[in-house]
């Protein structure tokens, strides 16, 4: 279930694209790196998109101070609709349809935990990079917070936690099956032909 404390929310289900939670990373050379990904949310999902709202709006009324003392109007905010950002490439990538998504990031690795847990009550920490890749799911935790940087004015969001909830089909190509490359009566003398 999702929920806000504050300008933090933690989303009910969600896909994850661009997964980097294990190494930061930047998409070009001169940008700082950091751990991150992309969170998918089902446009169906009214209760995390309304949160979402809600944590926005209270962080532009708790960083009013770097807007000279008002809530902006129309601020940038990191919640994109998929089916008419400009950024956004259905035929690339498809799964961006009927889903709001978010960039979140942090300079900060975070939490990455299963929905098991031990002995003592914690959730079990995900320590192997292939459990977490872009096309599977889980919840995350986002802080939202105002800046202005640059001229530059909004809202947006750094990554805190990210629990896996289950598998998905892969979004990256992947190196795939090797079932699906290889004949299964492979005969050497076949080759010497």
């Amino acid at each position: 279930m999702a929920k806000r404390t504050g300008s933090k929310v933690t989303t009910n289900k969600v896909r994850l694209g661009y997964v980097h939670l294990f190494e930061p990373y930047a998409h070009k050379e001169e940008q700082e790196k950091k751990y991150g990904l992309v969170v998918l949310i089902p446009k169906e999902d009214t209760e995390t998109i309304d949160l979402i709202k809600e944590a926005q709006a209270l962080a532009a009324e708790e960083g009013k101070a770097k807007f000279n003392g008002k809530v902006l109007k129309n601020l940038k905010t990191t919640l994109r609709d998929g089916d008419t950002d400009d950024s956004t490439d259905l035929e690339k990538n498809p799964e961006y349809e009927n889903h709001y998504f978010i960039n979140a990031t942090n300079k900060m690795k975070p939490h990455i935990v299963s929905t098991m847990r031990d002995e003592e009550g914690r959730f079990i920490e995900i320590t192997e990079e292939s459990e977490m890749y872009s096309g599977c799911y889980g919840r995350v935790s986002l802080q939202f917070f105002a800046y202005n940087t640059a001229g530059s004015k909004g809202i947006t969001c750094s990554l805190q936690n990210v629990q896996k909830v289950a598998d998905g089909e892969r979004l990256s190509g992947g190196i795939g099956k090797a079932e699906d490359d290889f004949d299964d009566d492979y005969d050497e003398e076949d080759d010497m032909l």
